[in-house]
């Protein structure tokens, strides 16, 4: 067993043992602890509370070197969320310089962080999305433009979409 693999093993039993509020955990398929499938329940007081938004998280068989790979399952409506899943934001990113200066490297990935500290990331995300480094950017111009307008509406919808998803 290598030590990514039994790191991702004691990850895994932690979070089943101990469940952190406001997401699930656990292995899509008992063979593979590269591949995660995780639960996020929308954060209360936000345009997403209520929602449960299905994602896979893909550790790099390096891991902790690198970061995992995010993608969410589940329909969702956000600007930092590529519209075919893809989660963008910068604890996902790879350790470093970012070439377009945007981002600081201890903004980036970093060995030290978890399965909490990115699950925490993206729930803060889904409360506080950043239009200014979009990957959808049709949902960043809503976001900015008319949050409470066309954005509340399309969020709702995936909202209502993932409760009756949650159950199948």
């Amino acid at each position: 067993m290598t030590n990514s693999n039994a790191r991702l093993v004691l990850i895994v039993q932690k979070l089943n043992k101990n469940p952190v509020e406001g997401f699930s955990a656990g292995l899509i398929d008992d063979d593979d602890i590269y591949k995660w499938e995780v639960v996020i329940i929308g954060p209360q007081d936000t345009l997403f509370e209520g929602g449960f938004f299905k994602a896979y998280l893909t550790f790099p068989y390096d891991y902790p070197l690198r970061p995992p790979k995010m993608k969410f399952i589940t329909e969702i409506w956000h600007p930092n969320v590529a519209k075919n899943g893809d989660v963008c934001i910068s604890i996902l990113h790879e350790p470093g310089e970012d070439k377009f200066g945007y981002e600081k490297p201890e903004e980036r990935w970093l060995p030290i962080h978890t399965v909490e500290t990115i699950m925490i990331s993206v729930i803060s995300m889904l409360a506080d999305p950043n239009s200014d480094s979009p990957a959808n950017v049709d949902a960043a111009k809503e976001w900015r433009e008319d949050p409470n307008g066309e954005f509340k509406r399309k969020v709702a919808r995936c909202v209502r979409k993932s409760q009756e998803m949650a159950f199948d």
